[in-house]
């Protein structure tokens, strides 16, 4: 009896196992699905780079979660409920265009309905980075401008955007960076 009791309260004292979540965004279909533990709990519409401005393909982690972030880089924009994915701040995020949904409308990031950014924000806060997957797959056309050229070179996501949190994103020597706006 005193062993199962001891047992008992061990497991009881365990953290609880984080459920892997996997996130898969389908360039092409310009859709994201959203598994816990292999069992797909979401779909959605999203919006992930146009031309110049391709989301990389590639499997991540999230590396940042920010629940009220603006773009240092576009004019201020708002990203709520941001999950950032790579170093050079290309996220997944609530956006407020609803209407470009299912099209490829973005700088890079991959835009969400903001109920929807809400919704996989919290998951993801709750299960843990550690324990989320980013997959993305697809094409989003013959890159030109920015990372890439017509030619087909290869694009590099680094030059995407030049965010980089240290230097121009959110603090630059402990002080607010100054504010950037994009030139037409």
């Amino acid at each position: 009896m005193a062993c199962a009791a001891t047992l008992l309260a061990v497991a009881a004292l365990a953290p609880a196992r984080a459920a892997e979540v996997v996130v898969r965004v389908d360039k092409d279909a310009q859709r994201m699905t959203v598994t816990v533990d292999g069992q797909e709990r979401h779909a959605w519409a999203v919006s992930t780079g146009a031309s110049g401005y391709e989301t990389p393909a590639g499997s991540f982690q999230p590396n940042r979660l920010v629940a009220d972030h603006r773009s240092k880089e576009w004019d201020d924009a708002p990203m709520p409920h941001s999950i950032f994915f790579t170093e050079a701040g290309h996220a997944i995020h609530g956006s407020t265009a609803v209407r470009r949904l299912g099209s490829p409308a973005s700088h890079g990031c991959v835009r969400l309905a903001p109920a929807h950014a809400r919704a996989l924000f919290a998951l993801v806060r709750t299960e843990g980075m550690g324990s989320t997957r980013i997959e993305i797959t697809g094409t989003e056309g013959i890159a030109t401008g920015v990372a890439g050229g017509a030619s087909g070179t290869p694009l590099d996501y680094r030059r995407l955007t030049s965010f980089n949190p240290m230097v121009s994103g959110i603090m630059v020597g402990g002080t607010e960076a100054p504010r950037r706006t994009r030139t037409p």
